[in-house]
């Protein structure tokens, strides 16, 4: 796996161009699409309750727990695939992966607003490694104080690994893009104290 420092990244953030090639993505995109069991809880916004705007499964340790705006996820074993997948990443960032939350878009019209993964159970400066598979969409990076904007297309393969600060000083989002007609899976490796 290549790590790449994009200049305009800020701190805490690293791309990471070609973590699968193009086809190994895509295959393992149409096996998680069909083999995961996904979930779509509801989340309250500003008074108002609504399913989230895309499909979820959070991978996890029995011993886990976890869960964000007042909804606790339910965990599912390790399948096999991400399971290796896991053993490899643990040994490359030397952290001790034991949760995997997996969103699925599936398609433009499904989003994740701007948050921080910054809950008590990650600890103050976690680790997170994210690897996008199927179609390319804009992750947006925002300045907490400053506001300033950064948009990163994260093409399948490729990876962003986001670890010190990241989370208390930076919000992210992948807001919607009517144009994109084709689904995308992201995969989030954590670690859960």
């Amino acid at each position: 796996m290549s790590r790449l420092n994009k200049e305009c990244l800020p701190p805490g953030f690293e791309y990471l161009p070609a973590c699968l090639s193009f086809e190994k993505s895509l295959a393992l995109y149409a096996h998680l699409a069909s083999t995961l069991v996904w979930q779509q809880p509801d989340i309250t916004l500003f008074g108002r309750t609504t399913p989230i705007p895309r499909l979820q499964c959070f991978v996890a340790d029995k011993s886990v727990s976890y869960g964000y705006s007042g909804t606790q996820l339910e965990n599912t074993p390790w399948p096999p695939v991400l399971s290796a997948m896991r053993t490899r990443l643990m040994r490359q960032f030397g952290q001790d992966f034991n949760a995997l939350l997996v969103n699925w878009y599936r398609d433009g019209q499904d989003s994740m607003g701007w948050h921080s993964d910054d809950e008590a159970e990650l600890g103050a400066c976690p680790t997170i490694f994210s690897l996008s598979l199927g179609a390319t969409r804009h992750f947006k990076i925002r300045h907490k104080q400053s506001q300033e904007i950064l948009t990163l297309p994260l093409p399948t393969g490729s990876g962003l690994l986001m670890t010190g600060r990241s989370q208390q000083d930076y919000q992210h989002a992948l807001p919607k893009q009517a144009r994109v007609t084709q689904g995308r899976i992201n995969l989030t490796f954590r670690t859960v104290g």
